[in-house]
């Protein structure tokens, strides 16, 4: 079996949608801990896949959270080589910052379902799975990043030009979340209650009205689009061997 390494920031921000497709194409699935497990001590080098996930943190705060530098050197280390590697989010965030970009906290936060604009190059990319037949994503985030130079821009929003890019030929940078899914977001919607509570024009209600309208939608393009990702992951592995 292939091995996918995942760090988690918060528990109920996992693989969602993107766990079954893995286990179907062969990946064993490891969950590191961010600010529990010791990542220094682990050669992030040897996963044939690494994820780094969401969470509620900023990808500049390695004063109040040391373990992030700790990702940050293992992105490095994996974009140096171009080995196959997926950020969410968060995970985009410290990929973006890694290839030298800035991010910052952006003009105000982005929560809720919302279709993405693909680029021309996100239209000849994989991602064109997720606006099939008007698909909104979930959106979450505060913070936002340039486009790192190098990259190539894939996506946009209404509200943030840079929702998506490409590194090499391995690395993809998402700043929504394709991987939610229905019970997955119920716990979403505890753990942040907070941030829902105190962000305007944003209520629990709307957030379960439109994932009722969304979500069922968003799992099948996701599904797809996962199936071809890791299908082209495993179709560059077999032309290198």
């Amino acid at each position: 079996m292939k091995n996918a390494i995942a760090i988690r920031h918060v528990a109920f921000e996992d693989l969602g949608s993107l766990a079954p497709i893995l286990l179907q194409q062969d990946y064993a699935i490891t969950y590191l801990e961010a600010g529990f497990d010791s990542l220094a001590e682990i050669n992030l080098l040897a996963p044939e896949l690494l994820i780094i996930l969401g969470g509620p943190i900023g990808a500049y705060e390695e004063q109040d959270y040391p373990f992030l530098l700790d990702e940050l050197r293992l992105l490095d280390q994996r974009l140096a080589t171009d080995l196959p590697t997926l950020g969410i989010c968060l995970g985009s965030q410290l990929i973006a910052r890694v290839l030298g970009a800035k991010v910052y906290p952006g003009m105000c936060k982005e929560i809720g379902w919302a279709p993405i604009q693909l680029s021309e190059a996100g239209q000849q990319s994989l991602l064109s799975h997720l606006v099939i037949e008007n698909t909104s994503v979930m959106h979450w985030h505060g913070d936002t990043f340039d486009l790192p130079q190098g990259a190539t821009h894939l996506a946009s929003s209404s509200l943030y030009c840079n929702q998506a890019f490409s590194y090499g030929k391995h690395c993809l940078a998402l700043q929504f979340h394709p991987e939610v899914t229905a019970t997955g977001l119920e716990r979403w919607f505890i753990g942040h209650a907070c941030e829902i509570v105190t962000t305007p024009e944003l209520s629990l209600n709307k957030l379960r009205v439109d994932t009722a309208r969304n979500i069922n939608s968003l799992e099948v393009q996701a599904a797809r689009f996962w199936q071809k990702w890791l299908g082209s992951l495993q179709s560059d592995e077999t032309s290198r061997k």
